[in-house]
């Protein structure tokens, strides 16, 4: 086994991390398999310095699983989203007939 270091993609934040594997596409498909398909940023390259990036076994212990709603929350969850949104499209609405009176009153005004 050889040992491989690529960056990774987890929660936003790159990651040097170090898998060891038989040839660089294994050690790319063991990341992939780990952290998902779109998650390695770069080829993996192998290396022999054992400072040059974190083990995948920390990696995977630093992550921290999200624990699912339960229905009655996720039903909660949809119902505030539901109502941000209808915020939002309230106060666009607004908005345009602002800009609607604005031009009307341009318009009446330079005849």
């Amino acid at each position: 086994m050889n040992k491989y270091l690529a960056i990774i993609l987890i929660s936003g934040k790159t990651i040097r991390t170090i898998v060891y594997a038989d040839s660089p596409i294994h050690a790319r498909l063991i990341l992939e398999y780990q952290f998902g398909i779109n998650s390695v940023r770069s080829l993996p390259i192998q290396v022999t310095n054992e400072r040059d990036g974190i083990p995948v076994e920390e990696v995977i212990a630093k992550i921290k699983p999200i624990k699912p709603l339960s229905p009655e929350q996720m039903r909660v969850k949809n119902l505030k989203d539901r109502v941000d949104q209808d915020k939002k499209r309230l106060q666009a609405e607004k908005d345009t007939q602002q800009q609607q009176q604005r031009m009307l009153r341009r318009n009446h005004i330079s005849m």
